[in-house]
């Protein structure tokens, strides 16, 4: 699937958080409403035995003898303990410190009759996730442990104490893979279990103020007794790991199983991860108190994840609809309302902050790769022009369309649509990536230009077709509205590309002037005798082809069509006279006939039919004055030519050239007005 997502163009230092002005056009699929979560009456009180747990322990060092006078009962009496989070962790500890403290001292208690529990079950409470019984517990070994440690009791039993020391460390780790588990399967389930996680921020607040961070360094060796356990932290690296969990578990097909494997993960990534991050806006961050930031360490640890998978993402093989695929999604989809910016998630879920999904140079590598892969791209498609052409129209010989009276190719449209379509997209990625895109374009267009004119001057020499003067002309009109659609639209400099355009224009124009000549040459063959000058029976092939020729031309763009009657025109006059001057050829008069504007041309071929029609003598050398009236670039050798061919002796041509050659200024000043000076005069004269 491929997208074709507007947007304004992006800097270079910030396409990676850039957002797309049409994202709002779309939703994505999230979840509106989550079901309360149920507490389950197995958890119930599991702060409340903790606490208790921890006092009768304290209780039972601080008064051993008043402890056995109340042997036997097993039993607590007191009030229930209602514990409340205030907003800031200080308070927050505070007040769980003080309602152990209040509890120690305004209740009652008959503490429990036996030892302290063993190892094992203590675990087995960590195992039944009873955590805050079970921390009780462990902090009761611990103190005891160290007590005995500062009274040298294990001065002549060190393995006994690294035993006991193990065993806390052990536990310790237990729960602290307990937090873990809780944390990382949070999102796993449906809805959140509130009482769970309030239990896991007593448990962390309790652990805290049992270990205040002094900054103490550990013990050495294994005597981590005493040292904090720094579970806040270990919180915030689960949410990091069920994160990457979450990111890496999002399906993806192989590209041989789906040939839009890319765009369909990247569509999973964001139903998933939006809907994880609704979840945790609605159940999981009523909790934990304020300053846990429970939405931003989240967010933040997606955006991590995702940055990950997504540099892995970008080393591999991409074509060339993956990479846009894949900078589009960064540039436009993450931070916008399809993901990240959603309505729903505002506005716990925050984006300012965050860094760059992709390094900067991670994100010119993704661009560099895409332009590299545009340009294969550019040029197959600029080829599937050309093969188009020659398949759907050259070897059908269809004729063009007529628009407004001009023969109509959509050439110049397919290659407009092509540069427009991929610069578009690739400014809705940045607005660098479009320039680089329309540089890409114009480069392929200079390439391409001079194949296509190849192609359609070897086809056409291949081959007399009827549609070659008519495409030609479409093709002329195609490629000036490709150069005005370039300046108009993409605002480019198209000298270099006009230059191509006029070189293509004079290679057309020569392989038509060619088979002008080859039509011409069998007529001009067969001619022996002067009188087909002055005939008029019927217009010879050459005639024809250029009368023929002129209709089309009327079809092409002015000032364009005007311009190549007046050489075509030149280019006739010119053939016509050097057969005249040349020793038995010949011409029809007819050939004059073109439609061009060059109307300095026409008396040309009237005055060289009257010099060698003349019955009189004495009236050719008026003929040869207009003669050279008109055209004062004619020379000596193109008049005595001329005359020739009326079949004058040596000193009668000299006498009428004398006579009559004068050389005069061009009569209306045309710096292009000049014929016989493009025609070579013959070194010899014969005569009939």
């Amino acid at each position: 699937m491929n997208r074709n997502t507007e947007s304004d163009p992006r800097s270079v230092t910030s396409e990676p958080a850039s957002l797309t002005n049409s994202a709002g056009e779309e939703k994505m699929e999230v979840a509106s409403e989550q079901s309360s979560p149920t507490l389950h009456s197995r958890d119930s009180g599991f702060f409340e035995r903790g606490i208790k747990t921890m006092l009768s322990i304290r209780k039972s060092k601080r008064s051993p003898n008043k402890e056995k006078g109340k042997e036997g009962t097993g039993t607590w009496k007191g009030k229930r303990l209602s514990l409340r989070f205030s907003k800031s962790y200080e308070e927050n500890k505070t007040t769980i410190c003080n309602g152990v403290e209040e509890i120690s001292e305004k209740i009652e208690a008959k503490p429990i009759q036996g030892k302290p529990l063993s190892v094992m079950e203590i675990n087995e409470l960590i195992q039944k996730r009873q955590l805050l019984e079970a921390f009780a517990s462990i902090r009761y070994l611990e103190d005891e442990a160290i007590a005995e440690r500062d009274a040298e009791k294990y001065q002549d039993n060190p393995q006994e104490f690294v035993r006991k020391s193990k065993d806390v460390d052990l536990l310790y780790n237990s729960i602290t893979n307990a937090i873990q588990s809780i944390v990382v399967g949070t999102l796993e389930h449906p809805t959140a279990e509130d009482t769970m996680l309030t239990s896991l921020v007593t448990l962390i607040a309790c652990e805290e103020a049992a270990h205040p961070n002094t900054g103490n360094a550990a013990g050495p060796g294994l005597d981590l007794l005493g040292t904090p356990r720094k579970w806040r932290e270990e919180w915030r690296e689960a949410i990091n790991k069920s994160a990457r969990k979450r990111v890496l578990r999002i399906p993806m097909a192989s590209k041989e199983e789906e040939s839009s494997w890319l765009d369909l993960h990247l569509g999973f990534l964001q139903k998933q991860l939006s809907e994880d991050l609704l979840k945790i806006k609605l159940s999981v961050k009523k909790c934990y108190p304020e300053e846990y930031q429970v939405c931003d360490t989240y967010v933040e640890a997606f955006h991590k994840a995702i940055a990950s998978h997504l540099q892995d993402l970008s080393q591999r093989p991409l074509e060339f609809n993956e990479l846009y695929t894949l900078l589009n999604w960064v540039a436009n989809t993450y931070r916008s309302e399809l993901f990240l910016g959603h309505p729903d998630l505002k506005p716990e879920v925050k984006t300012e902050n965050l860094s760059l999904l992709l390094t900067p140079a991670d994100w010119d590598k993704l661009k560099n790769d895409y332009i590299a892969s545009a340009k294969g791209k550019i040029k197959s498609y600029f080829g599937n022009i050309l093969r188009l052409e020659v398949t759907e129209k050259w070897e059908k010989e269809v004729h063009p369309e007529v628009k407004e009276n001009l023969y109509h190719s959509s050439v110049s449209f397919d290659i407009q649509t092509i540069i427009g379509e991929h610069t578009k997209i690739s400014g809705a990625i940045s607005r660098s990536l479009e320039m680089k895109m329309l540089e890409l374009c114009l480069a392929e267009l200079h390439e391409f230009i001079p194949r296509f004119g190849e192609e359609f001057v070897v086809w056409s020499t291949a081959r007399d077709s009827p549609i070659f003067a008519p495409y030609f002309v479409a093709y002329v009109n195609s490629f000036h509205d490709l150069v005005s659609g370039l300046e108009t639209v993409f605002k480019v400099n198209t000298e270099e590309l006009q230059k191509i355009l006029a070189a293509l224009t004079r290679n057309f124009t020569n392989t038509f002037l060619n088979k002008l000549r080859t039509k011409a040459q069998p007529l001009l063959k067969k001619i022996l005798t002067k009188d087909w000058i002055l005939a008029t029976e019927r217009p010879d092939s050459l005639a024809l082809a250029v009368s023929q020729f002129s209709k089309h031309l009327q079809h092409m763009r002015e000032p364009m069509g005007q311009e190549l009657l007046r050489d075509i025109h030149k280019y006739v006059v010119r053939e016509y006279i050097m057969q005249v001057i040349k020793p038995r050829r010949k011409m029809n008069a007819e050939t004059q006939q073109q439609g061009s504007d060059s109307d300095w041309l026409l008396p040309a071929i009237h005055h060289i039919a009257n010099i060698i029609g003349e019955k009189k003598k004495d009236r050719i050398k008026e003929y040869v004055k207009e003669l050279c009236q008109d055209y004062p670039d004619i020379r000596k050798e193109h008049v005595l030519a001329v005359l020739a061919l009326r079949g004058l002796g040596r000193a009668r041509r000299a006498a009428i050239f004398r006579q009559g050659y004068h050389v005069l200024e061009s009569p209306d000043g045309r710096e292009d007005s000049t014929l016989f000076a493009e025609i070579d005069a013959p070194v010899s004269i014969s005569c009939f």
